[in-house]
């Protein structure tokens, strides 16, 4: 079994084929690839999306959480040089109990709960602090 990365690692270099304005990991923190891993998130206030969601309220939108929440997935499958990767395939009982808002650190949780063939399912949650603001899972597919 392998072991976890012990530092902060770039996404792009630990395979996630996705580029700026669509990456949604800043940092893996944790990484035991085909496993588990623990990244961050901090959305930056003047991000045009909290100019719509909500004005005067700005919250991160769910969708967003859970398109960073796929992308750590794909990272803990492992697509080094990010040929191809992982794509999302499904969504299961995604949930949003708390919001997150701009500026906060955002910690992401992937843990790998089975797989047939190139089907991958991820438990996956979101927190600030203590606060859980997103729960599910997640299915990952390959993208060949």
């Amino acid at each position: 079994m392998s072991s976890p990365t012990p530092r902060p690692s770039d996404p792009i270099a630990l395979g996630l084929p996705h580029r700026e304005p669509f990456i949604f990991v800043d940092a893996v923190v944790e990484l035991t690839p085909g496993v588990r891993a623990v990244g961050r998130k901090v959305f930056a206030a003047d991000d045009p999306v909290f100019r719509g969601h909500f004005p005067g309220d700005p919250i991160v939108p769910g969708v967003l959480l859970t398109e960073a929440l796929a992308q750590l997935a794909g990272i803990v499958v492992g697509q080094p040089g990010g040929a191809g990767g992982m794509r999302l395939a499904a969504i299961k009982g995604m949930k949003f109990p708390g919001a997150a808002k701009p500026e906060e650190v955002i910690e992401l949780h992937a843990a790998k709960a089975g797989n047939v063939g190139e089907l991958w399912q991820f438990s996956v949650e979101a927190r600030v602090g203590e606060r859980l603001v997103a729960d599910g899972v997640v299915i990952l597919a390959g993208a060949g």
